[in-house]
């Protein structure tokens, strides 16, 4: 029960049984439909709907208040319950079994015509008018679902993480520029002249040093912020359920997160979800589905055909597995004769222009067996035979071919795989696929930086087989790294840490940090390592995303009271802004004149 000075029930509530009270509802006009005699208005608040009745029975002054009403009012209405009659339920509500007589009704507020309404399901306006009026679009039933579907998620994830002995403590938001990965957001100091705090990125290194502390179970639901590029999936400031745990290797950390996995499956969706959940390394990930987050709701693998295009005398594929490069394809099954040659050009297209490939190759199998195609001519019968043995390919299967570089062959595959699976409906979208993929690459390599990044991040300790190759082969270290996986998304990603100071100081040196760099941005880290720090490791998971997932959603910000669109903009409020000189001055702050683009001619 919500009661309050101003209502004793909400809009959401009323059933049956309260058939005869008399209550007070407090919402907004949701709908109002006139019937001559009688004004029937839908009442709105968080809780629900509910149809009240403003007819004959109503006193005069309240069917006076009702002919003023509009959608949006802020209304108050005092009146009894009472069952619809026979054959005018509506059950599709779930008030719809009564109806409230208004006895008495009060306008607490009026509104302005609403650029939208909230009861508009269909032809939403664009998203730059929904986040300017943010305050009308959260009034919406599906945005109010999934704000309390992420308020049930985040609830769920601190009652498990309680119960298993985690205390949640808070870390600075003000602190050191660490550059790692993303660049920070930097706030200027006034009291410090020139010197910069920067907003956390994670809470990487504080949970680090809460175990060095000795609280070995910590976890903290944390905001944090990126100056990156932005996409449907990510924010420049967002939420993480952040979590550490002391004496423990990778599976204590997976099988802690197989459990909370469990739980939020069954909590939020009421599904059984077996664990531990299945694992698979990033190089088998890479070759099977060219993503180090595959979408596990269907198959349609990677194949590699290098070896076979090796003995073709098909130019592009000869020459690009003579250059040492890959041939891959992909099998659509059984979907030959829905693509014309206009909607694989589409397909050849999207590849060239979203990830590089230099073209699309394909081949259909026909009814009689045969390879179809602009490229099956260039192959010998007893060659086709391979490829028809190494692709599965039957009648009516689609193969579709990537002749580039490992790294683009995986990306324009990748894409192909997700474009068609979607198309094709080959999956469920209401199916849960969760999965691990683990044992990373420590590093990649920058050709244009002529260096080695860190994949996860540089306090990621190397398998314990491993440490040797960070001084003989640091392309083939392998992390302990792991990502957890839910249908295609990374939802997080932790590393059990270094927890020896010599060697997070030879990493260091791998990233290019010399030893005064090192302990210039990490000094209070590398000291702390060499007071007694355990055996530590742990993960973050993305609150936002999580909540997309389990929402079914295809927007980030649609599970985000108040997100910025993908310029970085709060169109709501403005921001950012200029600001006053005088508040510059304080800060010890000169802007630099922006240079003008040239007018066109």
């Amino acid at each position: 029960m919500l009661s309050t000075k101003l209502r004793n029930q909400t809009c959401g509530h009323l059933r049956a049984e309260h058939v005869g009270q008399t209550v007070t509802l407090c919402g907004w006009v949701h709908a109002m439909r006139d019937f001559g005699g009688a004004k029937f208005m839908v009442l709105r608040d968080r809780y629900g709907i509910t149809q009240v009745t403003i007819g004959p029975e109503s006193p005069e002054a309240t069917r006076q208040v009702a002919e003023d009403l509009k959608d949006e009012w802020v209304v108050t209405v005092t009146g009894k319950v009472i069952a619809r009659p026979d054959g005018q339920s509506n059950p599709d509500m779930a008030t719809g079994e009564i109806e409230v007589i208004a006895e008495s009704l009060e306008v607490l507020n009026p509104s302005e015509t609403p650029p939208f309404t909230p009861s508009q399901v269909e032809e939403l306006p664009n998203e730059d008018m929904r986040l300017k009026y943010r305050y009308i679009d959260l009034r919406r039933q599906p945005m109010q679902d999934s704000l309390i579907l992420r308020h049930r998620i985040i609830k769920a994830m601190r009652d498990y993480f309680d119960e298993q002995q985690f205390i949640e403590v808070e870390t600075p938001i003000l602190g050191r520029s660490t550059p790692e990965g993303a660049r920070d957001y930097l706030v200027p100091s006034r009291v410090h002249s020139g010197e910069f705090y920067a907003l956390p990125q994670s809470p990487q290194i504080y949970k680090q040093i809460m175990m060095i502390a000795g609280y070995d179970r910590y976890i903290q639901v944390a905001r944090c912020f990126r100056d990156e590029d932005l996409r449907a999936d990510r924010q420049p400031e967002f939420t993480q359920l952040d979590m550490e745990m002391s004496f423990v290797e990778t599976d204590d950390v997976l099988g802690m997160i197989d459990g909370l996995m469990k739980h939020l499956a069954k909590t939020i969706l009421n599904i059984d979800l077996q664990i531990p959940l299945p694992r698979m390394t990033y190089d088998e990930a890479m070759q099977r589905y060219g993503h180090d987050a595959p979408d596990l709701r269907f198959g349609m693998e990677l194949i590699d055909c290098t070896d076979l295009a090796g003995k073709c005398e098909f130019r592009v594929f000869r020459s690009v597995a003579d250059a040492g490069n890959f041939v891959r394809a992909i099998n659509a099954k059984g979907v030959a004769g829905d693509f014309s040659r206009k909607r694989i050009s589409q397909l050849e297209t999207y590849v060239k222009e979203d990830f590089g490939a230099k073209g699309l190759a394909w081949m259909r199998v026909e009814e009689d067996g045969a390879f179809g195609g602009p490229i099956a001519k260039n192959f010998s019968a007893e060659l086709l035979e391979e490829f028809r043995d190494r692709l599965d390919a039957v009648p009516g299967d689609l193969v579709l071919f990537i002749a580039d570089t490992w790294e683009v062959s995986c990306k324009a595959l990748n894409g192909l795989r997700k474009r068609l699976g979607a198309e094709l409906e080959l999956y469920d979208p209401k199916d849960m696929n969760f999965s691990w993929i683990v044992e990373f690459p420590m590093f990649d390599y920058d050709e244009e930086q002529n260096g080695w990044n860190a994949m996860h991040h540089p306090f990621t300790a190397p398998r314990d087989q491993d440490l040797a190759n960070l001084e003989k082969a640091p392309g083939e270290a392998r992390a302990k790294a792991y990502d957890l996986v839910i249908n295609g998304y990374e939802a997080g990603g932790g590393t059990i840490r270094i927890h020896d100071n010599e060697v997070q100081q030879m990493v260091f040196g791998l990233l290019g940090l010399d030893e005064a760099t090192a302990r210039d941005r990490f000094g209070f880290l590398l000291d702390a390592l060499q007071f007694g720090a355990p055996p530590h490791g742990g993960i973050a998971l993305g609150v936002d995303r999580v909540a997309m997932i389990f929402g079914g959603l295809d927007n980030i910000r649609d599970c985000i009271a108040f997100p910025k669109t993908q310029r970085a903009m709060d169109l709501m409020t403005g921001a950012p802004s200029p600001v006053d000189e005088v508040q510059l001055d304080e800060l010890h702050i000169g802007l630099k004149a922006g240079e003008k683009e040239p007018e066109s001619e």
